[in-house]
């Protein structure tokens, strides 16, 4: 493995920009066969990946080769629907000009959940994660495009200091844009144009595993991937700001056991012993000592129980996220073997079109075409020390300190898994609390 490639990576700061923000130097360290671009764009009408493949292609891949180059890896396959046809047309053309025998381009189908790590890595490589394992367990890293562009732009000494992401939904111009880390979610919206609707909701994310932001003054951070505007009664948004106990008593007293939730679940459908209708059936005691229970940690969270499969509108994801959360506290670990299992015969037939699952969302309205709406670099920015999985940053500035856009303010804690934080814009610091460094220009 190239340490150098590697220790780029970690000085830039680079995480995982499609998921819950893994620090991409401990995928780096690894060594695999492939490397796999995760450009599916899993969440309805987030945009932003299928951008950077059609404009920063070139960027992309040359950290798609320096990937390679860490982790020994033989290939790396560009992932892309193929509904997505300028940026299949740019990426092609692009790929032609690396003229690098090891780079591949993959057409995924659309359907939901085609970004879930485990279901790509079954569609293109063919080849069936161990339930509780990683794609690292078949011989394969996976990224999302933001992160090869990030790792690109390391090599030429540049931090993660911005973050491309997706406006949309009750917003007057729907728009990717490229904002600064630690702006407001406030000033993202105001930049869309502002809203169309008086009252409102904004979740950061998609409209399928995005969480409902509580204070539109919170910042985004590198795991950003959109800000969706919605009416708070719109069925998105139901489920996400009701309390965790009244959701669990509805999904555990009225679930009629129809088993829907587990016929159309993507990770029993890989072969996971998972079935989310017998998980409403336990108790909230005991938790800890019940086996059944332990198999809620299988649960990618992707929501298709909740907002596709069903029929009484309840929510396994959210009963599954309140056991886990438990167990985890608990310090319960899943037990696996490490065997693949074999995917369900009827897996193919039950694939859930992104379209159809836009049109059960009620989303059809928003399913509009984003335009590029540029770079927001605001006057003060709120950088969060714990963007990543793992322990937050260090501090190293103090409140007057000057700083330059791109020097590091957080550093790794000494033995403990983390990512470097880098100020966003040239500015004095104005503030530090709760783990947040405020900067103002």
């Amino acid at each position: 493995m190239n340490k150098g490639i590697i220790n780029i990576i970690k000085n830039a700061g680079i995480v995982g920009g499609g998921g819950a923000g893994l620090p991409t130097h401990i995928k780096a360290d690894t060594t695999v066969d492939t490397v796999l671009v995760n450009g599916a764009s899993c969440e309805p009408l987030l945009m932003s990946d299928p951008y950077l493949i059609e404009n920063k292609g070139k960027e992309m891949l040359k950290g798609v080769v320096a990937m390679i180059e860490a982790t020994q890896a033989s290939r790396g396959i560009v992932c892309l629907k193929a509904k997505h046809k300028a940026a299949l047309k740019s990426i092609r053309t692009v790929v032609e000009e690396f003229n690098d025998p090891r780079i591949e381009i993959f057409e995924l189908e659309n359907f939901y959940p085609i970004g879930d790590e485990h279901v790509l890595v079954h569609e293109v490589l063919d080849r069936t994660i161990p339930q509780g394992k990683l794609p690292l367990h078949v011989g394969a890293v996976v990224s999302n495009v933001e992160t090869f562009y990030n790792i690109g732009l390391a090599l030429d000494d540049v931090t993660v200091t911005d973050r491309y992401l997706t406006v949309f939904g009750a917003v007057k111009t729907p728009m990717v844009i490229r904002a600064s880390v630690g702006t407001t979610a406030a000033e993202v919206i105001e930049y869309a144009g502002g809203t169309t609707i008086e009252d409102y909701v904004v979740v950061d994310g998609g409209p399928m595993m995005g969480r409902v932001i509580s204070d539109i003054s919170n910042p985004i951070t590198k795991t950003t991937s959109g800000i969706l505007v919605l009416p708070p009664e719109h069925n998105v948004v139901a489920r996400k700001i009701m309390a965790p106990q009244q959701v669990r008593k509805m999904t555990t007293s009225i679930c009629c056991q129809c088993t829907l939730c587990t016929e159309l679940c993507p990770r029993f459908l890989l072969g996971h012993d998972i079935q989310p209708h017998k998980l409403t059936r336990i108790s909230a005691d005991n938790i800890l000592d019940n086996k059944e229970a332990h198999k809620a940690l299988l649960c990618s969270e992707c929501g298709v129980c909740e907002k596709f499969a069903c029929p009484m509108g309840l929510s396994p994801r959210e009963l599954n996220a309140q056991i886990k959360k438990a167990l985890r506290e608990g310090g319960v670990r899943l037990e696996t073997t490490g065997e693949p299992q074999e995917a369900h015969p009827f897996r193919l037939n039950r694939r859930i079109p992104t379209q159809r699952l836009i049109q059960r969302l009620d989303l059809a309205k928003y399913d509009v075409h984003t335009v590029y709406g540029g770079k927001l670099v605001p006057n003060e920015v709120f950088i969060p020390l714990s963007q990543h999985i793992g322990a937050p940053a260090i501090c190293l500035v103090n409140v007057g300190d000057s700083v330059e856009k791109g020097q590091c303010i957080g550093e790794i804690p000494e033995g403990s898994m983390g990512s470097r934080i880098h100020s966003s814009i040239t500015g004095v610091v104005s503030a530090i609390a709760n783990n947040v460094i405020t900067i103002k220009k």
